[in-house]
């Protein structure tokens, strides 16, 4: 790449300073030409022992020093021998001006103590002096001086050394043995033109919820585990970064699933732990963490990512073949305002697009703009310069489509990366991350607009050291703040490249990291279920929101580095969308009877969700119609509608057309005709009696009426007579005892009507026999069947 951070040279130092640089020389010349006359060997081990001795440089205040300031060095020497070192010193070394960005480079990379490059010794009384260094024991020094001492020239970047010298038992004179190289930002007086700097504060975070909720009103939300609440914890990443940003002038970037989550917190939540879930406890620290954010974001600029800040390089490269994709970029679009308008009572812009580490092809411009962003941070070392520009032009650049590439600076955006646990990398970063944007800033007398856009998920120690560097930074005298949004509408250098890469130069390390194919596939997957479930659904928002989020949450950028994490989760979402599928469901049924020509037969659904569920339609098949048919043909079906906890008894009209065994086929659609869930089967066994067998039983049954009334009769006459014997007179009708009483019965009959000849005609009154098809036999072990 072209170093387009450098700039064509720096005025000359003064003339004091060439006189004091000068006389050091001639004043070393005796001592020079007494080392030229040592054997060869000496110079070479002077040189290999400037690493015996290890320098850390913990604190230098003020970071960028101005007239009349004090420079403080202050830090630690260690021996890594095993000799102790004697006579020992700490100086400050003051180097020549760097006159470009590759420079600071280049030295920022050196180890060993180089003569001639690592510039002349203050010295004075701007020392620190050790009697003995023992082997592996640090001793800490300090060293404060005057900035007018230093001799600083013009403005610009020094080097500055802290170096130690001293002597061993092994080489016996004066030598370097442990140098530490930092820069030393000079501009004491503002700068005629200042650089509009945007300086990015991202507040995202890993995926943290599951789709799960509670079957509560409130939906009670499950967490995977507790570690957002460390983080956002009095000493946490997320804590550091919002107490460290709040007094910064920054544009906050940030993730509206993290605002969600954490919403959530500060209300009943749960976790999970093992095979089942506790309750969460920490609302007030979510309660804490949300109020400080919405004081800090306050008339500040708010930038919101997608949703769950969605892996737009995995998305281009791995999930447009994919269908319907790109249309979860849109819904994580739609919800990223809401969300931040709901909890921090702001409006974002959501204009803007941040691939991973700025690195950007046609693809994923295509793809980031898709969901309505025309804005797309990328970074200098992908969009790349080539007209070989002596500076560093301003971020906005055109690049079609009515897209503009907002390109952030890479050396500045990637200064805080790697362990900075140690004050010491802290300071060296501090410090390199002032001096590149001092030296882009004397490039050229054009003002321009810079961005800075720091790794999204910043450690507490690196966030600590970002924020050390940007507070110098709008102190010093070269930088002016801008937000974002100033800094895209900024009129673009045109003399800057706006050609974006191709995808053969996307970097393979950020490859190998993407969501492989196989995830969208599987994001798909889960879709589709959902679509089927929620039709049935009396609230479907229930059950469409937490997994449309948790959707969006497989799609993250978190995931990237954590294949086997992704893979875990996106099987967890729709592990449990399948168990809320399950719950409901037909009820399995065994073998059920059949007796006689016509019955009904019950099919049982049950729903064991919360809410009632509808728009479904049980089907009854025969797979043998010739021998049983359901309904008018081979099947049946009815509409169903259960409630929430309930089961529903569905019955279908059967007819037998001959005996034996048919198996049933019971299956749950949608009404627009996809199947749900499982079918069931049973067997359903005919047993059809002849209209021999129902004769019989029906002239059984007639001869029992009769029987019956024949009795009945002979009663009644019985009593009769008995009356009459008792009282002859009382009816006032004599008699005629010598009839034969079968004569006398047979001429009563007739008199009361109840007695035909055989001759006699059939009346419409007679009863009927009664052939109901019931079989007397005792009940199968099968499942009876309503008739």
């Amino acid at each position: 790449m072209a170093e387009a951070a450098d700039f064509q040279g720096m005025t000359p130092s003064p003339a004091r300073r060439w006189l004091r640089r000068t006389g050091a020389l001639l004043a070393g010349a005796p001592l020079l030409a007494g080392l030229l006359q040592l054997p060869a060997a000496t110079p070479a081990a002077a040189a290999s022992g400037s690493s015996t001795v290890a320098v850390a440089l913990d604190t230098l205040t003020p970071s960028a020093p101005t007239d009349g300031d004090t420079l403080t060095v202050s830090g630690t020497v260690t021996n890594n021998s095993k000799q102790a070192v004697t006579d020992a010193q700490v100086d400050l070394r003051v180097g020549p001006a760097l006159s470009t960005r590759s420079e600071i480079d280049t030295v920022a990379k050196r180890t060993d103590f180089q003569p001639g490059l690592d510039g002349t010794v203050v010295g004075g009384k701007y020392v620190k002096k050790f009697t003995k260094l023992a082997p592996g024991v640090a001793q800490d020094f300090s060293i404060s001086v005057p900035v007018d001492e230093l001799d600083l020239g013009s403005d610009g970047v020094y080097q500055l050394g802290v170096s130690l010298t001293g002597e061993t038992s092994a080489q016996q004179w004066q030598q370097v043995l442990g140098i530490q190289r930092t820069f030393l930002p000079w501009q004491p007086e503002g700068a005629d033109t200042k650089t509009k700097t945007t300086v990015l504060w991202p507040l995202v975070s890993t995926v943290h919820m599951t789709a799960e909720t509670g079957s509560n009103e409130q939906q009670t939300p499950v967490f995977l585990n507790d570690d957002l609440a460390k983080e956002i914890s009095p000493g946490g990443r997320l804590e550091q970064m919002l107490s460290l940003g709040k007094e910064l002038d920054v544009t906050w970037v940030v993730d509206p699933d993290l605002l969600a989550s954490v919403d959530a917190m500060t209300r009943t939540y749960r976790v999970e732990s093992g095979s089942t879930t506790v309750a969460g406890t920490h609302q007030r620290v979510a309660m804490a963490w949300l109020a400080e954010l919405q004081e800090a974001v306050t008339d500040k600029e708010v930038v919101a990512l997608p949703f769950s800040d969605p892996d737009l390089a995995s998305l281009a490269h791995n999930g447009t073949t994919v269908t319907g994709s790109l249309s979860h970029l849109k819904e994580a679009t739609d919800a990223a305002t809401t969300t931040v308008k709901t909890v921090l009572h702001v409006t974002p812009s959501t204009d803007f697009a941040w691939p991973v580490e700025g690195a950007v092809d046609p693809s994923i411009v295509k793809v980031a703009t898709s969901a309505g962003a025309d804005k797309v941070i990328a970074r200098s070392d992908s969009l790349q310069e080539t007209g070989g520009l002596p500076y560093t032009p301003s971020s906005a650049r055109p690049i079609g489509g009515g897209t503009t590439a907002v390109v952030s600076d890479a050396r500045l955006s990637t200064a805080f990366e790697g362990d900075l646990t140690k004050a010491s990398a802290t300071t060296l970063a501090v410090q390199k991350f002032l001096a590149s944007s001092l030296a882009l800033n004397a490039q050229t007398d054009k003002q321009r607009s810079i961005v800075v856009a720091p790794q999204r998920m910043a450690t507490a120690s690196q966030a600590r050291a970002m924020a050390e560097a940007v507070t110098a930074l709008q102190d010093g005298n070269w930088s002016q703040t801008q937000g974002l949004t100033s800094a895209a509408a900024a009129k673009p250098d045109t003399s800057a490249t706006t050609k974006v890469p191709s995808a053969s130069a996307y970097p393979s390390s950020l490859r190998k990291q993407e969501l492989p194919k196989a995830a969208f596939e599987q994001i798909a997957t889960t879709q589709d279920k959902l679509d089927r479930f929620k039709v049935i659904l009396t609230d479907a928002s229930r059950v469409v929101t937490p997994f449309g989020r948790a959707m969006n949450r497989e799609m993250s950028t978190s995931w990237r580095g954590r294949a086997a994490e992704a893979n875990r989760y996106r099987n967890a979402v729709e592990r449990y969308l399948n168990s809320l599928v399950s719950q409901v469901r037909l009820i399995d049924k065994s073998e059920t009877k059949l007796s006689g020509r016509s019955a009904t037969i019950p099919v049982t659904v049950q729903n064991n969700l919360v809410q009632g569920v509808e728009h479904l339609v049980l089907r009854l098949t025969s797979t043998s119609p010739t021998r049983l048919k359901i309904g008018d043909g081979e099947y049946q079906e009815q509409r169903v509608a259960v409630s929430g906890g309930h089961s529903q008894s569905v019955k279908f009209t059967t007819s037998a057309q001959a005996n034996g065994k048919t198996t049933v086929t019971a299956q749950l659609f949608t009404e627009d005709g996809q199947a749900y869930g499982d079918p069931v089967q049973f067997d359903v066994k005919v047993t059809e009696f002849t209209a021999t067998v129902m004769l019989v039983i029906g002239g059984g049954f007639l001869l029992l009426v009769l029987a019956g009334f024949r009795m009945y009769t002979q009663r009644k006459r019985a009593a009769a007579r008995e009356a009459t014997e008792d009282d002859p007179d009382e009816t006032g009708e004599a008699v005629d005892a010598t009839e034969n009483p079968a004569d006398s019965e047979d001429r009563l009959q007739k008199e009361s009507g109840t007695l035909r000849g055989a001759d006699d005609p059939e009346q419409p009154s007679d009863p009927a026999p009664d052939t109901a098809a019931e079989s007397a036999d005792p009940s199968g072990t099968g499942e009876r069947v309503d008739r």
